[in-house]
């Protein structure tokens, strides 16, 4: 299994969860293109923006946030592995933050509503 640069508790979380999912690292096809944004001469000089592709589902997720090639590797990976579980039907962080969001903003509708009458 890859390590990146992050903490060894995040390494083997992410080698857990490809396995739960039966992700292999032969499934992904992954490019390095050129970064935009922030970060000056760096960015435009190396690529650390990394394309993933899953092959047998065909979802493709891209990570550009940081300046670390091997941090947005490991970003793309997780990212993909979001996608993969709501795919399957599973609840992921994510979709519990906008659902979070969703019912706040009803609320705030309702509210705005009552002071209308």
């Amino acid at each position: 299994m890859l390590q990146f640069a992050v903490s060894e508790e995040k390494n083997r979380w992410l080698q857990q969860k490809m396995q739960a999912l039966d992700v292999r690292e032969e499934d992904l096809e992954e490019s390095f293109v050129r970064s935009s944004g922030s970060g000056g001469q760096h960015v435009n000089k190396t690529s650390t923006c990394v394309q993933i592709r899953h092959r047998p589902t065909g979802i493709c997720v891209s990570a550009s946030r940081e300046r670390s090639q091997s941090l947005n590797r490991f970003l793309a990976r997780r990212e993909l592995l979001e996608r993969l579980e709501a795919s399957h039907g599973t609840p992921t962080p994510e979709m519990e933050r906008i659902a979070r969001l969703r019912k706040q903003k009803e609320r705030r509708h309702r509210r705005s509503k009552k002071k209308d009458r």
